[in-house]
Formats: C-alpha cells, structure tokens, sequence
C-alpha cells in the first residue's frame, strides 16, 4: 500500500544522506539502516536501490580490496547526489511540517 511507497522514499533519502557523511560498502550500508528503528531494509532492497541511484548518476562506485575477503564495493554521493539528497530532504521537511500541522501537532 501506500506505506511500501512511503518506506522507499524515506529510504533512498536515509542511504543518501549516510552516504553524504561517508562513503559505505553495501553491507556496511545495510548494517547502518539496521541500526536507525524503522529504516531497517534487507540487502534485497538495498542493492537494486544503489544500482539504481549509480545507473542514475546519483552515486559512483569503486572496488576496494579486503583483507577479510573479496574485494568490497564502495558507493559514494557524486555531485548530482547531493543535490538529490538535499531536494529530498527539503521535500521530506514540507511533507513533516505539513502533516504535522494536518494532525494537529504544528512542530
């Protein structure tokens, strides 16, 4: 339903803005969303979302060799991801007010 919508808006804007502060790993991205309550999603949610965003030309990658195992792949905002994740964040804070205001809890 309109949840599932909600949920992957939310959660392309939380993998942008963790990706803002530091460049992350897929695992080491999907741990993080475990840790935040309510952002928690599988890696098969995860990956088809970064490889969109890089087809998108919203990230860029790059391979990193592991000393625990194979090499890791590192995603990183590139400058159209920034302004992405700061139009999402704007529109994520109109939407927050707004229906604050609507529920009758004006923040």
């Amino acid at each position: 339903m309109a949840t599932t919508q909600l949920r992957k808006g939310v959660l392309e804007l939380a993998i942008l803005t963790l990706l803002e502060r530091e460049e992350l790993y897929g695992a080491e991205l999907v741990e993080t969303l475990r840790q935040h309550p309510g952002l928690a999603a599988p890696a098969g949610t995860v990956y088809p979302l970064l490889t969109r965003l890089t087809k998108a030309g919203t990230l860029d990658t790059r391979w990193q060799e592991s000393p625990l195992g194979p090499p890791r792949k590192y995603y990183s905002l590139t400058a159209a991801g920034s302004t992405q994740r700061n139009t999402l964040a704007r529109e994520w804070r109109e939407l927050h007010n707004a229906m604050n205001t609507l529920l009758g809890n004006p923040s």
